[in-house]
């Protein structure tokens, strides 16, 4: 008997693209079980590959822009940008993200947004009336400082001294709004988390760590971003931080809504909704996703974790594929969201060798699961 199946992985971070991950998916499913008809759709919570995804589904074109890197490193930055509707998308990753970096080269203190505003300046000049910005990915904690700076905000100490780099917002005392600011656009962000900007659950405490940030300097990054957001809540009357998403992206999330009025969207339900997502779960009879760590953040909101729950809700099976899969994500699948997880290493192989050759073992991976699937 064959059956209709959707292929809709997230990109494995560091070895494929959501769309290299479903190819590879297709090729060893198909090699066990030809009979099947399969759909692939990459998918994107907003972080990388969001821009490349969403340009496709609505034609837009691929653009690129002198900018900077996190690091302050000229860069080529792309962008996509479609005329009929004014509308300009731009993936943070593309432009600040951290695996553009060396590992270990750069410390989260001296990089910042820069290069995003830079970019943003080029959508506008283009015409841009909505700009769509992806924010997952980014090696920054500076809550949107850079981006700031680079579209003409100044931010001064208590001596009337601009400060410079992010750690020294601590001393801010009051910020002045460029001569020129932006108006009649409307910025979306699309987030692939939902942490709020401080605290236990905010960006630094969290995300810090993975961009390079030490336990003893959680403090520094925590007292600048707090006292921007002191000023932000004086300015506008209520306390943005506390929101969802604001600490996405090391409080890009917050930066945005403050300096530029943006509103802040879940990615993965923007590009579910472009993509008619629950349209294509109710026409299928099984749905295979996939990740490169399947683990405790899958189950609280990321992309894979996010269409295995819309699977659920249609009940339809939702197999998920990780290049590992976390304990603690393994025991709780069954009776939560997937209806089962399968991992490369170390059931296939060795950490490294998965990561070495992905695509293989990810089809091999697939090859095998279509092979002993139970349909029952």
């Amino acid at each position: 008997m064959a059956f209709r199946i959707l292929v809709a992985p997230d990109k494995f971070k560091g070895t494929l693209s959501a769309t290299q991950a479903a190819g590879a998916i297709v090729n060893g499913w198909w090699s066990a079980r030809p009979q099947d008809e399969m759909e692939m759709l990459p998918i994107s919570d907003g972080g990388e590959g969001f821009g490349e995804l969403m340009a496709s589904m609505i034609d837009a074109t691929e653009q690129t822009c002198a900018a900077v890197d996190a690091a302050h490193r000229p860069v080529a930055a792309r962008w996509w940008w479609h005329a009929d509707s004014a509308t300009a998308i731009i993936e943070s990753a593309q432009v600040i993200g951290l695996a553009m970096l060396p590992a270990g080269r750069f410390h989260p203190f001296e990089m910042d947004t820069q290069g995003l505003g830079l970019v943003i300046r080029a959508a506008v000049s283009a015409g841009a009336r909505t700009i769509l910005v992806g924010i997952g990915g980014s090696a920054t904690n500076d809550g949107g400082f850079g981006m700031a700076c680079s579209l003409g905000w100044q931010f001064l100490d208590e001596r009337d001294q601009p400060i410079e780099k992010w750690p020294k917002l601590n001393k801010l005392a009051r910020w002045v709004p460029p001569m020129d600011p932006i108006v009649g656009v409307d910025f979306i962000v699309a987030v692939d988390v939902d942490n709020p900007l401080l605290g236990l659950n905010g960006c630094t405490r969290v995300y810090g760590p993975q961009k390079g940030l030490l336990v003893q300097q959680a403090t520094v990054a925590e007292n600048a971003l707090e006292r921007l957001t002191v000023l932000a809540r004086e300015q506008i009357g209520f306390d943005i931080s506390v929101e969802p998403g604001s600490g996405a992206a090391g409080g890009l999330g917050f930066g945005l809504r403050v300096f530029l009025g943006a509103a802040i969207e879940s990615g993965f339900d923007i590009f579910a909704r472009q993509a008619k997502l629950d349209e294509r779960i109710a026409a299928v009879d099984l749905v295979l996703t996939g990740e490169g760590m399947i683990d405790r953040q899958s189950l609280m909101g990321k992309g894979t974790g996010r269409l295995a729950q819309r699977c659920k809700l249609q009940q339809k099976r939702c197999i998920g594929f990780g290049g590992m899969v976390e304990g603690t994500a393994r025991s709780q699948t069954a009776d939560r969201i997937f209806h089962a997880v399968h991992d490369i290493a170390p059931g296939l192989t060795n950490p490294v060798e998965a990561k070495k050759n992905a695509a293989l073992w990810l089809e091999r991976l697939a090859n095998k699961v279509a092979g002993e699937y139970n349909w029952a």
